[in-house]
């Protein structure tokens, strides 16, 4: 469990944004990993193609290995008071360039070594040590921006939209309390602490910060913290299954037909047989599908004596029609 303690300072602070920085680098590690994102699929030959870009190669470099989130932190910025994404990023941008050396070196050196459980790789280390890496990275981020988002940016922007304006109608008629409570399955409000069960332990102190709540569609599923000085919470989209396609504006179109057949029936926990009898797939097309959504936590497994019974997540829910 990770526990966020909060005082009255920081509840009168906190607000709703969005942040253009972590999409983009949620969007740079699929692509720089040569992954599937669970709900927009592959980052398409645009995404990959930025890599090559000497500045966004350096920004990939600070792509985590499997199974680690760490980030640092100056790579996104607390989204500031803008209402606009242009805004938005070109302020993270200028934030990036500005980052302290201190800060630079200390979160690519004793973060990553905390954190990946390895040192940075030595091109990391001999930007930092150039005293030009902050330069560079703020360019590679808005060169990436520019290469792989900015066209398809305002279809997703719309669906983070609707899901503040869905968060802020919650605040304003059941209160703060209710509005943390169903942010998200594993957020929990005690009063004094936002909780997220998260597989691990961990504490964090915002007592007097600014808490920044940032929905967000690249990022999904993952729920995320950061801080505590730049204090933000990244939370993902409610229904962004709902008019995100590039290629059209229900399920199937964004997960393909099958994929979305089965968490349909999903409902309830069944094996790949009983799938199969009621899709009219086979067993092996069946397996197929369930171990890449598996991958990406859209349905669990758990063993019931010879039989592996898969059910739809939390997540894989927000993505069905009501």
């Amino acid at each position: 469990m990770i526990t966020l303690r909060v005082d009255a300072e920081t509840m009168s602070k906190i607000r709703f944004s969005f942040s253009p920085a972590n999409e983009a680098m949620y969007w740079l590690r699929i692509a720089a990993t040569g992954n599937e994102h669970p709900v927009f699929g592959d980052p398409g030959p645009l995404a990959r193609a930025a890599l090559a870009h000497p500045d966004v190669a350096l920004l990939a470099s600070l792509v985590p290995p499997p199974g680690v989130t760490y980030v640092p932190d100056f790579l996104t910025p607390q989204p500031g008071l803008g209402n606009h994404c242009a805004e938005l990023f070109d302020e993270q941008i200028a934030t990036v360039e500005a980052t302290s050396q201190d800060i630079l070196e200390f979160q690519v050196g004793a973060g990553i070594q905390e954190n990946w459980g390895k040192p940075p790789p030595d091109v990391v280390l001999r930007a930092a040590e150039s005293g030009l890496m902050q330069k560079r990275v703020a360019s590679g981020l808005a060169q990436f921006w520019k290469e792989s988002l900015a066209e398809i940016w305002p279809q997703l922007q719309s669906v983070i939209d609707q899901d503040i304006a869905a968060r802020v109608a919650t605040l304003r008629t059941r209160g703060l309390a209710r509005m943390l409570n169903t942010a998200h399955p594993v957020i929990a409000w005690t009063g004094d602490s936002i909780l997220l069960d998260k597989g691990w332990c961990g504490e964090h102190d915002f007592s007097g910060r600014d808490l920044v709540l940032a929905p967000g569609v690249l990022c999904w599923p993952n729920v995320l913290v950061q801080g505590p000085d730049d204090a933000v919470l990244y939370l993902p989209a409610h229904r962004i299954g709902a008019g995100t396609s590039r290629s059209g504006n229900d399920l199937g179109a964004v997960i393909g037909d099958a994929r979305a057949m089965l968490l349909a029936e999903l409902e309830k926990a069944r094996s790949t047989t009983d799938l199969a009898r009621r899709l009219g797939y086979t067993p092996g097309t069946i397996s197929y599908h369930l171990s890449a959504m598996h991958r990406v936590g859209l349905v669990t497994k758990t063993r019931d004596g010879r039989f592996v019974l898969y059910q739809r997540t939390p997540q894989a829910r927000a993505l069905l029609p009501d």
